[in-house]
């Protein structure tokens, strides 16, 4: 690869519409983009939805939505490939005319066949070449005829097909175990192989970053650049991401869909942060952090950082990301991600902007997803929200503390300033007065106040809430099943 397409390089992710954007190729989308981003080269969308009858528009909508959510904004496309049929038709019919490509008059029936009665003899299971012996004019014929006809590579005979992956190293094929694959259908359709390869050379792209999975498509797509003389770009394949238990990250492991994280409430940075490192690391002298901002990643990516090994997800780490995201987002940088939790639970602040960022501020320390400004943190932002009833059990199920703590919200309402000093010191000093233990006041106070039994400091809590909700949900406390 020349110095020109090291310092500018030209990558790309090129999901397929027949299902969401999933976890996996995040990730690659993610390389992608921090290796672009890195040397200042161009990141290019590819939507490869040539599989008609399972793409669709939704699934395309999808991968937008969770490219745009992780932040990955690209510099050309989306680029269809439904759009493209004529340019793969072009390189087939090319690959004929040079002898690399034939025509293939084989049916379905009789492919399936053969494939059948090699297996039952212990054979592979490969294409038996045998349209390859036919001559041009006998093939152009049997097409002039009407005959339908798909189109196959003719693979060399011998020797292997090999190149020198970014990740793996020295990676070889015998060209002996690759059967002359189909680059198109009788339908004029492309295969993976033919459309993969016309769009990277048409796109003019030096770097091919995908998963491990598509090593074993690497040499066929290898044939097709040297049989048109081209040059080969980088290869880089990354390791699968595998579930705790060591196999293939599925639905039985949680979620696999971008866009299912960002209904969990995770934070988009801190995603992003969890999947960079998912397969790739930053190198020794960073072997003790985890936290990397987007302006890191750009500055530290390098694809000699890639891991041969498989990845594995841990949704406990990404829990672990989350939390520390969030203590770390400035209020107001985290109010509008709270305000989407907000209109998803149908709640409506009753705040006033300042109330709420303060809110915000005590309670993010204890947040371990966005869900929880829109559940159990209600009672900050609002009037309308919901007692625990476990909370509600433990901690007023003493019939005279409903009357005790609706007295101490009287003492408060008679304060001149109303500090979390001073509302410590009249609610230990209401506790003497009345002969009871001050943490069975603290622990009413915190439920009837938030609802839940589980707060920051009560008095901090009630300096964020103001004396006015203080006094007032005190007050009420004797019918804890919901407030407002």
């Amino acid at each position: 690869m020349s110095d020109s397409a090291l310092s500018s390089p030209r990558v790309r992710f090129a999901p397929s519409p027949t299902g969401y954007l999933h976890v996996g190729g995040a990730r690659t989308a993610l390389f992608n983009w921090l290796f672009a981003r890195h040397l200042g080269g161009t990141f290019i969308l590819r939507i490869e939805d040539t599989d008609f009858e399972r793409s669709s528009e939704e699934m395309v909508q999808g991968i937008l939505d969770g490219m745009s959510w992780l932040g990955l904004s690209w510099d050309e496309g989306p680029f269809f490939q439904s759009q493209r049929l004529s340019l793969y038709r072009r390189m087939a019919e090319q690959l004929v005319a040079s002898g690399h490509a034939y025509y293939c008059f084989c049916t379905k029936e009789e492919l399936e066949q053969r494939r059948a009665q090699a297996a039952a003899v212990g054979r592979p299971p490969m294409y038996d070449r045998r349209c390859r012996q036919l001559v041009p004019a006998e093939s152009q014929m049997r097409r002039a005829a009407g005959e339908a006809s798909a189109i196959r590579f003719r693979v060399p005979d011998g020797g292997s097909t090999s190149w020198d992956d970014a990740v793996f190293g020295r990676v070889e094929f015998a060209n002996a175990e690759i059967e002359d694959f189909v680059l198109l259908r009788s339908d004029g359709v492309p295969t993976y192989h033919l459309s993969v390869v016309a769009d990277d050379l048409d796109m003019r792209l030096t770097h091919i970053i995908r998963g491990a999975d598509h090593i074993s498509n690497t040499p066929k797509q290898i044939l097709q650049y040297r049989a048109l003389g081209a040059p080969l770009p980088v290869f880089a394949h990354v390791p699968l991401i595998l579930g705790p238990d060591k196999t293939r990250l599925s639905k039985r492991h949680g979620a696999t869909s971008v866009m299912a994280y960002k209904e969990m409430g995770i934070v988009p940075e801190a995603f992003r942060n969890f999947l960079a490192l998912l397969g790739w690391s930053p190198g020794p002298a960073h072997k003790d952090r985890e936290i990397f901002s987007s302006e890191d990643l750009i500055q530290m990516f390098a694809l000699d950082g890639i891991s041969k090994s498989n990845a594995v997800f841990d949704n406990d780490k990404l829990a672990w990301f989350n939390t520390e995201y969030i203590r770390a987002y400035d209020s107001a940088k985290l109010l509008p991600l709270i305000e989407t939790e907000w209109r998803a639970a149908g709640f409506q602040a009753t705040r006033s902007p300042q109330e709420i960022l303060a809110a915000i501020d005590l309670l993010k320390p204890r947040a371990r997803s966005l869900k929880d400004f829109a559940g159990p943190f209600r009672a900050y932002f609002g009037d309308c929200f919901e007692f625990d009833p476990a909370a509600v059990a433990k901690f007023l199920a003493d019939p005279a503390l409903p009357a005790l703590l609706c007295e101490l919200g009287t003492r408060y309402a008679a304060v001149p300033e109303f500090t979390e000093s001073g509302a410590e010191e009249i609610l230990r000093a209401f506790a003497a007065e009345k002969g009871i233990k001050a943490g069975a006041l603290i622990n009413g106070s915190r439920v009837a106040l938030t609802g839940q039994a589980v707060a920051p400091s009560l008095f901090a809590v009630m300096v964020t809430l103001g004396r006015d909700r203080v006094v007032q949900r005190l007050a009420t406390v004797a019918h804890p099943q919901s407030s407002g």
